[in-house]
């Protein structure tokens, strides 16, 4: 765990792969439990530590994780998320390239619980729900090409799917179709950037994730870090 930002209302961190941000079944600990933590010790808190969880990363995905400090930053950050004021940034590595080099991408998606994945239909069925990603590729290499995602909606398991969908796989995402696993159990996919006004300064917030330590994250996104 990383800390990018910090102040009395909230903190953001950078998340690796493999990490939850709340418990579940696994009984791993989870991020906001290892983020409580980091705040007792650091500001020397008595007491139970407050950390409010206002949105989740899958727990193959790295990058930004926002939480909130404070039940005031609590309360307006959930209603933030809800209302697509928090502007998130997603870079994934694909296999394939998109055939447009940036596009749309609207289909709906049905969750299925028992698998925990989502299926995407060109046309609404029975208990989906409409999702909207925009992509633009801005990296490649000879096998593989780096796209920035822009969320539109906030669906189960979003990107992976929608990015299937169009014959992209995401790098190491064998749930969705590709080919192999990544060494680490990571799928290539990277919270990147994360956007809004503070919910209780109010001042913007603009927050950029440090890139993960790997070979081809670094060769790829160089063009992109120019």
């Amino acid at each position: 765990m990383k800390v990018v930002y910090e102040d009395n209302h909230i903190i953001i961190v950078s998340k690796q792969s493999g990490e939850i941000v709340q418990g579940d079944k696994t009984g791993d600990e989870p991020l906001s439990e290892t983020v409580k933590k980091y705040i007792k010790e650091k500001y020397q808190k008595p007491g139970a530590v407050f950390l409010g969880v206002v949105h989740r990363l899958d727990r193959p995905v790295s990058g930004l994780v926002v939480f909130a400090r404070t039940s005031k930053a609590l309360s307006r950050l959930c209603n933030m998320f809800r209302d697509g004021d928090v502007h998130k940034t997603y870079w994934a590595i694909t296999k394939n390239r998109p055939k447009e080099v940036e596009g749309t991408i609207t289909s709906w998606i049905v969750r299925n619980e028992k698998q925990n994945k989502s299926y995407s239909y060109d046309h609404e069925v029975k208990n989906s729900k409409k999702a909207i990603l925009k992509y633009r590729v801005i990296g490649q290499t000879d096998n593989y090409s780096l796209l920035e995602v822009n969320l539109l909606t906030g669906r189960h398991h979003q990107i992976r799917c929608q990015l299937a969908s169009i014959g992209c796989p995401i790098k190491g995402d064998l749930k969705y179709g590709a080919a192999r696993s990544n060494p680490d159990g990571s799928i290539s996919l990277l919270s990147r950037r994360v956007q809004f006004i503070h919910p209780v300064s109010k001042t913007p917030i603009d927050i950029v994730a440090p890139m993960p330590e790997d070979n081809l994250w670094r060769d790829i996104s160089q063009d992109a870090l120019q």
